[in-house]
């Protein structure tokens, strides 16, 4: 999530959520872009099997960023997929991310994301995280981000890990990631031990493809023994709007969670 940018770029990100209902300000004369628009003004969506709520924060900025969150810009489409999307408001000029949280908390065991997107060629201010968070910054967080945090100079694959203790005292792993496709498969294990982290070009529940692989093997009372909610979101890089001006989204086809 967030929390790598208070070692790369030293700045202090607050991580308000708010289960307020979302707003749509869209219409259709079409029963089909109504009923999409309504989906995507739900407080709540099914998404890979779990209850997730989508974050609104109405026209108020919140961490991280600070960001304007749209709950229209986060919706699960007749695949099951979910699309997370950054898109600014014509009327208001204010650009709008997207995020959503499980309503289920999980511990150890394997998470995965298998995601579909040009997340290698984000502009820098874009920022995509999937995460393992407790709300507590700095403690108790399990980080994969694609961001280069303001900065194209900067490689845009991240993982981190934020220990149960908090504080500064954070791991992290970075790579330059350059991509032959679209679809790559994300996942860590968190055990009491450790924190295996790994990436992979295409969607596939084994090794193929790796192209990144990490391990946070601090001692074991460092990695966080906490049941937390999974957070998914797509903002902007100390709220600043894309450089290049262009709106993104991303879809993830699938989360899946394996205990032990």
């Amino acid at each position: 999530m967030k929390n790598f940018v208070y070692a790369m770029a030293i700045v202090v990100l607050a991580a308000g959520c708010k289960k307020n209902s979302a707003t749509d300000n869209a219409t259709s004369s079409s029963s089909q872009n109504e009923a999409a628009a309504k989906a995507r003004a739900s407080t709540t969506v099914q998404f890979s099997g779990y209850t997730w709520t989508i974050r609104n924060t109405g026209s108020a900025t919140e961490g991280p960023g600070p960001n304007v969150f749209n709950g229209s810009n986060a919706w699960v489409d007749a695949n099951g997929w979910l699309h997370l999307k950054i898109t600014r408001n014509a009327t208001t000029g204010k650009w709008n991310c997207a995020e959503i949280y499980s309503n289920q908390n999980f511990g150890y065991g394997t998470y995965q994301w298998q995601v579909e997107g040009a997340i290698d060629q984000f502009d820098k201010n874009i920022v995509l995280g999937l995460f393992n968070y407790s709300g507590n910054d700095g403690f108790d967080e399990m980080d994969i981000e694609f961001a280069r945090w303001g900065n194209n100079a900067w490689p845009n694959l991240n993982y981190t890990v934020w220990p149960a203790a908090g504080g500064s005292n954070n791991w992290s792993y970075t790579k330059n990631m350059a991509l032959s496709g679209t679809y790559t498969t994300h996942r860590f294990k968190r055990s009491a031990g450790s924190v295996v982290f790994k990436s992979l070009g295409g969607f596939y529940n084994d090794d193929t493809n790796l192209f990144a692989s990490a391990t946070c093997s601090s001692p074991a009372n460092s990695i966080s023994t906490l049941g937390m909610p999974i957070h998914m979101n797509l903002w902007l890089f100390d709220g600043n709007a894309p450089a290049d001006g262009k709106e993104v989204e991303v879809i993830i086809h699938s989360f899946t969670y394996t205990a032990g």
